[in-house]
Order: structure tokens, then sequence, then C-alpha cells
């Protein structure tokens, strides 16, 4: 935690887990295409037709926009359909909504519009490093190359000046059986994957101070000479620390089987293997990502509620855990039986 205390996650629309901006789905109510479906605190999703630091936010079941649109009774509005699927999904980042969207037949206005915005692809550089390095090592090992972006790298494979390059990236492209000038392309076609890893990587990265702000700030609730009496309190606390330890070591640990997967790849390159990693990577994009949002939206309303270690007393704090933190939990306890099927 930095000096200035834990601050609410606020991502973009377009980079965030757990906003989708209405304006990407083609709806008829013209007031609907300004709104945005959010998860809120409990992790249920609900339209945000407003919000700003003075008013809050104007949120409004799914189920109440008939009456408040005028739409008939005794018919279901085409809106109401498309926001009652949408409001199912478990999480609203780009990734999991590619797989997700399609899935249930959601139509949207141009799936182009589904990625990361320029901010945050540069924020997630050096995780993007990360996984292409093996790659440079292949390619332009004991060259004097400088990478500091994915861009930069698929430089270099546009336009390979070095003379042992160009050959490593031939022997490459007869490996996958593609033309050299193929190369670059084929790269671009995984680098999504690759940015998806980024990104979830990203993600639980920066969780970690919140969950340790989290379940620290419950050994004065456990230890308050009235509070610690109380059972299902005792017990929501328990299950709390519980999700929150668990599920951040499952989506680690299929990060790092990815991350290993990714590495053996490189070595033995064939596109058979390329395909096999990558759709590996994308049969878990939901699961990553239901769990990361349901995370991402506790540990921020956390931090909204009690930014630094001495605000609220444990009383408040206790309230908060009964009333917000607890509910809904069961959904993301839920996801971590996810991780264990499938290789």
């Amino acid at each position: 935690m930095d000096d200035d205390g834990l601050k609410p996650i606020n991502d973009s629309d377009m980079d965030s887990m757990f906003v989708l901006p209405l304006s990407i789905i083609p709806l008829q109510t013209p007031a609907l295409q300004a709104a945005k479906l959010i998860k809120n605190v409990r992790l249920r999703s609900a339209v945000e037709i407003f919000a700003d630091a003075q008013t809050g936010s104007g949120q409004v079941d799914v189920e109440a926009l008939p009456a408040m649109f005028g739409w008939p009774v005794d018919q279901v509005h085409p809106d109401l359909g498309i926001l009652r699927r949408l409001a199912l999904l478990p999480s609203y980042d780009v990734f999991s909504l590619r797989v997700s969207l399609r899935e249930h037949g959601i139509p949207v206005n141009d799936y182009a519009a589904l990625k990361l915005s320029p901010d945050k692809a540069a924020e997630l550089t050096r995780y993007m490093i990360m996984f292409t390095r093996p790659l440079m090592k292949m390619i332009y090992s004991g060259e004097d190359v400088q990478v500091d972006t994915y861009d930069d790298l698929m430089k270099l494979f546009r336009d390979p000046d070095i003379k042992k390059a160009r050959q490593r990236l031939e022997t490459m492209a007869e490996s996958l059986g593609i033309d050299i000038f193929d190369v670059p392309r084929f790269l671009e076609d995984y680098g999504d994957t690759f940015m998806s890893l980024s990104y979830f990587r990203h993600c639980l990265d920066r969780l970690e101070p919140y969950f340790t702000a989290c379940v620290q700030s419950m050994t004065p609730i456990r230890s308050h000479f009235q509070l610690k009496q109380n059972h299902n309190l005792m017990k929501s606390c328990d299950m709390i620390e519980e999700v929150i330890n668990s599920i951040s070591a499952s989506i680690s640990g299929r990060l790092e089987v990815f991350d290993k997967r990714t590495r053996e790849m490189w070595e033995n390159i064939t596109q058979e293997e390329f395909r096999a990693v990558k759709s590996m990577i994308e049969r878990y994009h939901v699961t990553i990502g239901s769990a990361l949002c349901g995370l991402t939206v506790k540990m921020s309303a956390f931090a909204k509620m009690f930014p630094r270690p001495n605000s609220g007393g444990p009383i408040k704090r206790a309230d908060f855990m009964m009333t917000e933190m607890i509910q809904g939990i069961d959904l993301i306890r839920d996801v971590d039986k996810q991780f264990s099927i499938g290789g």
C-alpha cells in the first residue's frame, strides 16, 4: 500500500473487469446507449444510468427497466431480452466478453471494439515482453537489439535486417510451415492471446495490496471483545479470508501453467503447438475473468470505504463485512471449482 492508501480501482470502461458500456450493444432505446451495465458490490448486474462524484451512482435493476421506459408488459421488449442475458455474464472484461457474447448469441455493434485501450496495452508491455522473451532469445540471441514495447518486437520481425536473425526466422517459418513474410502476421494473431494473459496477470498483481489490507482488517474484528462472540460474523470473516486466499492462489497457479506451456511452445514451435496453447488459454478466459471480476469489485468497494488502515473502527468494518463483503462471495467461491476442471 502506498502513502496515499488504497484507491478504488478505476479503469476506463473498455479496460474494466466489471463495466460494460452499452454503446457497444445494438439496443433500440436511445437512453440506454449512454448507460453502462455494471457489477455492484453484491456482484449483481445493474444498469448505471448516471455516475459522478457529487450524486453517486444511479443504478436500476434490469427488471425495473420496463416500468422506467414504458415498455409493454404483455411481451418482452428486445432490449430487455438482451440485457437479461448480459446481466448473467460473470465478467465484463473484453477477453471474457468475446467468448461469452458469441456463446450466448448476443449481438455487438463491432467486435473489433472489444479490445483494451491503447493506454492499458502500453501499461501491459512489461508483461508482454515476459511472454515473448523466449522468442527474442531464439531469433535475436547475441544481437544488440532494443525492445521496449510489443510493437517494437513486431517491427523487428517485419524487417529483420540482421543476417543471423533472418536465417533463424527462416528456420522458424519452416517449422511453422509458412512463408517468412507471414511470420509477423502469424505472431500478431497470437499477440492477442499473450495480451489476455498479460491483462489477467496485471489485474491479479495489482490486487495483492488490497488482499493484504482486507485480511489484516479482520484482526481487530476477531479480537474485539464484543464482536468475537458473534459466531456468524466470525464465520463470515473466515469465509472471506478463505475465498481471497484460495481463489488468488488458483488464478496464480493457472497463470503459471500457461507460462510453462508458453515457454515449452517456443522450444517446440509448430502450428499445432501454437494452436493448442492458444486454445488452452482461451478456454479459461471466462473462468479467470469471473474470479478476477468478483475480487476486483469487492476489493474496490473495500478501498472506497477503508482507504487507510485506521479508516473506520472494528464495528464499522464488521458491518461492512456482513452487509457488503459477504454478499455474493459464494459466486467467487464457486468459480474456484472450475479451475480444477480440464487440463
